[in-house]
């Protein structure tokens, strides 16, 4: 079998088990004249048991107007800022440090949650990854 020509490439961010046919999901991909149902029944099925968790969606749409998606999970960033409970990075990472540290123990905690996306099952290197993050965003580490 021939492999399908993509028409489009969509990166989405979508709260677990709640899409729905309104905007901007249903406008997004009703402009490539897909089944948004198509889309929409399996993705919530997929993700009823994380929800509400905001997960970032890789859609392929092919020029026969079928798609498939692959789920990734929450954004580095996300879990860095949700373990910290600030709303935000430093707009200046280099100059301005967040005041809050991530501790090593939440280090590894992202970590784990985050080794089902990566290509590794080394957690030191995962970690070492999630550190870079942090430091982009201007957050020390203990």
């Amino acid at each position: 079998m021939a492999d399908k020509i993509i028409k489009a490439n969509l990166k989405m961010k979508i709260k677990a088990g709640q899409a729905s046919a309104a905007p901007p999901i249903g406008s997004t991909l009703g402009q490539y004249g897909v089944n948004m149902m198509d889309f929409i029944n399996p993705f919530n099925e997929q993700t009823k048991d994380l929800q509400g968790a905001l997960l970032t969606v890789h859609i392929a749409i092919y020029e026969d107007r079928t798609m498939s998606f692959r789920i990734v999970g929450t954004p580095t960033d996300d879990l860095i800022r949700g373990k910290l409970n600030i709303e935000k990075g430093s707009g200046k990472p280099n100059s301005d440090k967040i005041q809050k540290k991530l501790s090593a123990e939440d280090l590894t905690d992202i970590a784990k949650i985050k080794a089902v996306d990566m290509n590794t099952d080394d957690i030191e290197a995962i970690k070492k990854m999630v550190a870079g993050t942090a430091r982009s965003m201007g957050v020390l580490i203990d």
